[in-house]
């Protein structure tokens, strides 16, 4: 999920692999890469950093399926949350699509009851 301001992602890293740090800085040096070559202009910093980023993040080991389901509905419904959309169907940069496309979720879900799940 990108928004304008902050992502979300779900992840399983290979087995004794717990180097999230890595995964982020790659992930956000390959986006960065991305956008300059596609023309985007992102100003650099005083260090000659591209401040497209925060420079920490939150991880959070999934339990269980239920803990799964629950960090997958968030994200889903984040872009609402935050009233970029007013429902997750019309946020194009999610993986929302993909589960309706292959009949996981119902194109209309998020409205009955998760709205106040998530504080929307």
């Amino acid at each position: 999920m990108v928004l304008p301001d902050h992502v979300h992602a779900v992840w399983k890293l290979p087995d004794n692999d717990f180097n999230y740090s890595l995964r982020w800085h790659q992930i956000k040096s390959n986006f960065t890469k991305s956008l300059i070559e596609e023309g985007v202009k992102i100003a650099k910093d005083q260090r000659g950093e591209y401040p497209l980023w925060q420079c920490r993040f939150w991880e959070h080991r999934i339990r269980d399926e239920s803990d799964l389901q629950a960090h997958i509905d968030y994200i889903h419904f984040n872009p609402v949350k935050h009233g970029y959309v007013p429902s997750p169907k019309e946020w194009p940069y999610s993986s929302f699509h993909r589960y309706v496309q292959n009949g996981v979720l119902q194109e209309n879900w998020g409205y009955d009851g998760v709205q106040g799940a998530f504080g929307g």
